[in-house]
């Protein structure tokens, strides 16, 4: 194992420790996997756990991605159209820019401001604590190569 695999095993460790959780080779895993893969569907996380640990279930992983989210300790997303995908990026209401045509996820800092960064136009009495907002489009490499497809000088559907 080498020293930058450890340190982000004890960072793990030292992260499960501040939510009451107990520390298993399981959640570190996953904690890792998801760190390792920003924006993972379950599946990715799955595989990336089973390199570690190879005996890990589907339901482990599951049920362990369930606990970390309930905790604080991961965030899921859900676009539109999209399997449910998990970050380690927590806490600072950023949002995120989604491609229509691959389905590529980046990060995007928050639009203004502190969280929630954006303001609506009436509260309802709710004492607003996060804004999400999905920017959707063409990531750079989808748009040039649809720029690349035209046609007579249209673009070709996507």
């Amino acid at each position: 194992m080498n020293g930058t695999k450890h340190e982000h095993d004890e960072d793990a460790a030292a992260a499960l420790r501040q939510t009451s959780l107990r520390v298993t080779k399981q959640r570190v895993a996953v904690l890792d996997a998801v760190r390792d893969h920003p924006h993972a569907d379950t599946e990715t996380v799955i595989r990336s756990v089973r390199e570690s640990l190879p005996a890990a279930s589907h339901q482990a992983v599951y049920d362990s991605l369930h606990t970390l989210t309930e905790v604080g300790l991961v965030r899921c997303i859900q676009p539109s159209g999209s399997v449910a995908r998990y970050e380690r990026r927590i806490g600072d209401n950023h949002h995120h820019l989604v491609c229509r045509s691959c389905n590529l996820i980046v990060d995007v800092d928050c639009t203004v401001g502190q969280a929630p960064c954006l303001t609506p136009s009436h509260d309802a009495g709710f004492i607003i604590e996060q804004a999400e907002v999905t920017f959707w489009g063409l990531c750079p490499d989808c748009a040039a190569a649809g720029a690349q497809s035209t046609d007579g000088g249209q673009l070709s559907a996507v």
